[in-house]
């Protein structure tokens, strides 16, 4: 379940509100997105896969809150594990869907 956008990391591109299959999020006029309906989040991680700089935690449980310390916590952790974000080879360069949101088609 979505528990945490880094006030201090994201940079409010709004793209968690693009990506989010059951609309969690709501974009907010010169801020970072909210939190609107986290009892939607279904644990996709789409988020924070999308996430250009790695802001957001996703707890790997759909049905547990957690309180997260984001100084304890390592954000964009999954995104590495599949290798996107440039961590591992064979990551967003050949993710056909990464390819197709990048170029606007959604």
């Amino acid at each position: 379940m979505i528990e945490l956008i880094s006030t201090s990391l994201c940079i409010a591109c709004d793209r968690c509100v693009e990506v989010c299959p059951t609309q969690v999020f709501d974009a907010v006029d010169g801020g970072i997105p909210s939190i609107a309906r986290p009892d939607n989040c279904q644990t996709c991680f789409m988020c924070e896969l999308y996430c250009p700089v790695d802001a957001m935690y996703v707890h790997p449980f759909a049905d547990q809150h957690v309180v997260v310390i984001e100084e304890q916590t390592t954000l964009g952790g999954y995104a590495k594990e599949l290798g996107w974000k440039c961590s591992k080879p064979g990551g967003t360069e050949n993710d056909q869907t990464h390819h197709l949101f990048e170029m606007g088609i959604r």
